[in-house]
């Protein structure tokens, strides 16, 4: 075969380095991005930080190309995210300061570990002597994250075999003084047990306590299945009585060590704010917690021209592109969330029942891109409202049935928030079954099936309705 030349034409889309960067950026979310732009300003000699400004200029839901091109002017607002309460969660011992002579620092912040790590903490902070440390730690290694101690004490026994010879009463006695850590109800061995040991921790005049007690060792199945009628013939006790009593338990933790976070508390950054302005809703994209870069002019002119300078021209350029990359998904971020603003301004009003349905298609033409860049924009970016802060993608669900008028659309959102009120208003007594709430939506106007109903309500984790019914307790 003799060798040949052919020429073929054809079409390849190649993704030239700005694009490829332009595409990572638009997938970070702030705090990695804040991340990625610290590490280009040491590294980058070429790139320096704009001092922030307080420039007031705001975007209108609708006003997409307008707000990008004073985006490129550099004239987007500046927001400094002073007003987002953010709640976080810690769990605290109860001990005080250290004083003394010594000067002993303070216990560290223990509202971050584990369960495990907070009670192994606590093992050293009280008075066990150190054969009952032992046999702690090896009661703390079998408790469960539920807080229950999974291994009976005849295993604890064996367990401990290799580190030496404990009696079955020391390690009874041991699991008693585990189980007056904190959290209250650790290290029991059931529920009743669990339930006992925090009743026990409350004041012995507490009204109810007594029977509570007497409840929780010998008739917790009657109250799992809500017999009051036959638990107060049984216990001899009256209605207010019973109320009391269940009410102390009901205020029980059933899991204990649930109620330990088992990892630090993390911070939602939204990417933009919204809000209401004039009689309109706006749209501010939130510059603050991210450097503003630009590149560093006096350097650029020193390698002009100067060919020694390869590496530095090659930093020059790189500078150029993470500039125009920034640029370009502040402007895609903000044309986003201006559009999915104007098609959720009822949500915005209302609450969930105003929510539209909408898919990415339906943002992709109106901001003239396509699906897979609207899909990087909503994913790990957040929106500050009057009504909470909620991911991009939260605004996006599909369409469900019809209603009243015929090109009217129902958001399967909406749907279900419909269906959450229905069951939250309906007589205990009477609840509502799923054809009876389909029934019930139809006549305001949402048309679904009795089996769309069941599967929205199952969703939301609502029992049926027979199992909603309760039985009176008199």
């Amino acid at each position: 075969m003799k060798p040949t030349l052919q020429l073929k034409l054809g079409q390849q889309l190649t993704m030239t380095p700005q694009l490829q960067q332009a595409i990572r950026l638009l997938q970070l979310p702030v705090l990695e991005l804040n991340a990625q732009l610290e590490q280009a300003l040491a590294e980058n000699l070429m790139l320096e930080a704009e001092d922030f400004q307080d420039v007031d200029t705001v975007a209108e839901p609708g006003e997409a190309a307008e707000a990008a091109e004073a985006s490129e002017a550099g004239t987007d607002e500046v927001v400094a995210g002073d007003g987002l309460d953010l709640d976080s969660w810690g769990e605290t011992s109860g001990e005080g300061s250290w004083s003394g002579e010594d000067n002993r620092p303070e216990p560290a912040d223990r509202s971050g570990d584990s369960l495990r790590e907070h009670l192994l903490w606590q093992l050293q902070m009280e008075h066990f002597t150190d054969r009952e440390r032992v046999i702690g730690e090896a009661i703390i290694d079998a408790i469960n994250e539920s807080g229950y101690l999974e291994e009976p004490l005849e295993g604890l026994e064996r367990t401990l075999a290799a580190r030496g010879r404990f009696s079955p009463e020391e390690i009874a006695a041991a699991l008693v003084h585990v189980q007056q850590l904190d959290p209250a109800g650790v290290g029991a061995r059931n529920l009743s047990e669990c339930l006992t040991l925090q009743l026990g921790q409350l004041d012995p005049g507490t009204p109810g306590l007594t029977l509570a007690l007497e409840i929780t060792a010998s008739a917790l199945d009657l109250v799992a299945e809500q017999e009051f009628g036959m638990l107060r013939r049984r216990l001899e006790a009256s209605a207010e009585d019973l109320e009391e009593a269940l009410a102390l338990i009901r205020a029980c933790h059933p899991k204990p060590g649930l109620a330990l976070q088992s990892s630090a508390a993390e911070y939602i950054v939204p990417d933009v704010y919204v809000r209401r302005r004039d009689g309109q809703w706006v749209v501010e994209l939130n510059r603050a917690l991210a450097p503003r870069l630009r590149v560093n002019q006096a350097y650029a002119e020193l390698v002009r021209g100067e060919s020694e300078h390869a590496v530095l021209r090659g930093q020059l350029q790189e500078a150029r592109w993470l500039v125009k990359s920034l640029e370009i998904r502040h402007d895609t971020i903000l044309k986003v969330a201006m559009c999915i603003v104007e098609r959720q301004s009822d949500f915005l009003q209302r609450g969930e029942e105003g929510m539209r349905p909408m898919v990415l298609r339906d943002v992709a033409e109106a901001v003239g891109m396509h699906e897979s860049t609207i899909s990087r924009v909503t994913a790990g970016k957040y929106m500050h409202t009057p009504r909470g802060v909620y991911e991009f993608r939260y605004f996006f669900s599909s369409q469900v049935g019809g209603g009243s008028d015929p090109g009217e659309e129902q958001s399967s959102v909406a749907v279900r928030a419909r269906i959450r009120r229905l069951i939250a208003d309906e007589d205990p007594a009477r609840p509502l079954s799923d054809s009876r709430i389909a029934e019930l939506l139809a006549t305001a106007g949402t048309h679904v099936a009795r089996r769309t109903v069941a599967k929205y309500r199952e969703a939301l984790g609502i029992a049926s309705s027979s199992d909603r019914r309760r039985r009176p307790a008199r």
